[in-house]
């Protein structure tokens, strides 16, 4: 069991029968993507769309790019899917045989994005008058029909992977006795007594690590400055309501209070400084993190080094960076794309 707050009642192991994942404190994550591919090859492959002028089925999933995962954090399941999909279809106007094909592609089946908002683009694979009817019927009543799938997709993978990631706490009788039912005072003494030992000695027993991380994108050095610097570009990407000062010595916080940190140092279009830090680690253990911004002709390569992040949680790092920071700026304000 992690070391970190020990002498805290979160970390009794007492309040999880199995002692795993004390109050579903620590991040856990489910990979959904291959159970994600057999979904949707399940809920759209054979599905046919018709009326009285057409009938169209698809016949199968020509690709399928992307990835789906579930996490717990503190108890909250955050579901993060991203998914590209380009689907064949075959069709008969009504009283004719020939058969007419074309695609349909889903560019952005997101959580970013409500079933509302997700394109499905319909296209031929010759042109002809048969065929431009039978898109139009696809165009404008087929669409929804996919959507209704697609939403479905999004509803069972809610539900499948909703299981088994948040735990149940032990259930106490009234004659049962633990740590957590000592009276305030008594928890505080025990508390006290404990840490009063090992308060010196507590900040080494966490091993640290470098991580670096190199990304390259298609902004000029101030634009990506700005990006991190300016509470409205800030929103924008995260989604939330951000409010702080890119001023040394000024405090910030992020993703509902889960990144907290101060600005260190600020030369504009060039190197942002911060010390940085979640909050799943110790109140003391901050993360010095720099961004060098070094623009390019036509990009700007950014290379983002943390210092002192747990060795335990140097993968989950890397990988929430590019999730949470770095892919959704791409996409929010189009720096992944070529100038």
């Amino acid at each position: 069991m992690a070391k970190w707050g020990e002498g805290d009642p979160r970390w009794i192991v007492e309040e999880r029968p199995d002692a795993t994942n004390v109050n579903n404190w620590h991040w856990t994550e489910k990979n959904a993507c291959q159970w994600s591919k057999e979904k949707l090859n399940s809920l759209l492959v054979g599905m046919v769309l018709e009326n009285e002028v057409a009938k169209c089925e698809i016949n199968k999933i020509d690709s399928c790019e992307g990835e789906a995962v579930a996490n717990n954090r503190k108890g909250k399941l955050i579901f993060f899917y991203e998914w590209d999909l380009t689907l064949s279809w075959k069709g008969f106007l009504s009283g004719s045989d020939k058969q007419i094909e074309g695609s349909i592609n889903v560019p952005n089946l997101s959580e970013e994005n409500s079933i509302s908002e997700i394109e499905i683009n319909i296209s031929l694979k010759e042109s002809s008058n048969e065929g431009n009817i039978i898109k139009d019927f696809l165009y404008h009543q087929g669409r929804s029909k996919v959507r209704d799938q697609l939403e479905k997709y999004i509803k069972d993978l809610k539900e499948e992977f909703s299981k088994g990631m948040i735990l149940p706490k032990k259930e106490l009788s009234d004659n049962s006795t633990s740590k957590t039912s000592l009276p305030k005072d008594s928890l505080n003494k025990v508390h006290n007594s404990e840490n009063g030992a090992k308060s010196d000695t507590s900040k080494s027993k966490v091993d640290t690590t470098t991580v670096v991380m190199d990304v390259v994108f298609q902004c000029s050095g101030d634009d990506f400055y700005n990006v991190l610097t300016t509470p409205d570009l800030v929103s924008a990407f995260t989604h939330q309501t951000v409010n702080f000062r890119a001023v040394k010595g000024e405090k910030f916080q992020l993703f509902d209070g889960n990144i907290v940190g101060e600005f260190l140092e600020l030369c504009p279009g060039k190197k942002i400084v911060q010390s940085w830090r979640t909050k799943q680690w110790p109140d003391w253990l901050y993360s010095t993190v720099t961004v060098s911004i070094n623009q390019q002709e036509d990009h700007t390569k950014v290379k983002v080094t943390l210092v002192g992040v747990p060795k335990s949680d140097e993968n989950v790092t890397r990988q929430n960076w590019e999730r949470y920071y770095f892919t959704p700026i791409k996409r929010t304000f189009g720096y992944g794309m070529l100038l």
